[in-house]
């Protein structure tokens, strides 16, 4: 199915189109899978966490990331008052934690494992973490691209990363080579 750019004016009259096209546009888009991860810090000693799928390594050197936040979140702001915060990369077999992330819960944390780093909570069963330290916000639409500084990362022994795609969360299986 081709979609003609004509189909997403800049700026629509008609709230209908609007909103048809914001979903064809969420339906493309949910064809390229994406990184699930907690973003979270600790916030008056207690941990403060969001999940996100909006996620991308910027640069070497420095060592930054890009991470997109959605304007409405009210954990966001909690966050990045903090100044720092860690990435959680989830395990493929952990279909709730996104759930469990992004819904409306003061207390996301309760019954997930998880340890401190002078950053913030890293979830126990994370394939990989990264600390990080916020050094830009841009603002992008309807959401914030905030660009961190990693300033520690690891991974886990083994253990595949979750994926989201159109729709449905998953995991990465390999091509196999044929000679």
């Amino acid at each position: 199915m081709t979609t003609s750019l004509q189909q997403f004016p800049a700026r629509s009259t008609a709230a209908d189109d609007a909103t048809s096209a914001r979903g064809e546009f969420r339906r493309v888009m949910g064809h390229l899978p994406t990184g699930v991860v907690v973003v979270a810090a600790l916030v008056d000693d207690a941990p403060v966490g969001m999940a996100i799928n909006s996620i991308t390594s910027v640069s070497l050197d420095p060592p930054l990331i890009a991470i997109c936040i959605d304007n409405k979140s009210s954990t966001w702001p909690q966050i990045r008052a903090a100044g720092s915060f860690t990435v959680s990369i989830l395990p493929a077999h952990d279909h709730q934690a996104p759930r469990r992330f992004s819904g409306p819960s003061e207390n996301r944390f309760d019954g997930v494992g998880w340890h401190s780093h002078e950053t913030g909570p890293v979830l126990d069963d994370s394939v990989a973490w990264i600390d990080c330290e916020v050094h830009q916000e841009h603002s992008a639409g309807d959401h914030t691209i905030v660009v961190a500084r990693a300033l520690d990362l690891g991974t886990a022994e083994d253990g595949q990363a979750l994926l989201f795609f159109r729709g449905q969360y998953g995991h990465f299986i390999p091509a196999t080579r044929t000679s």
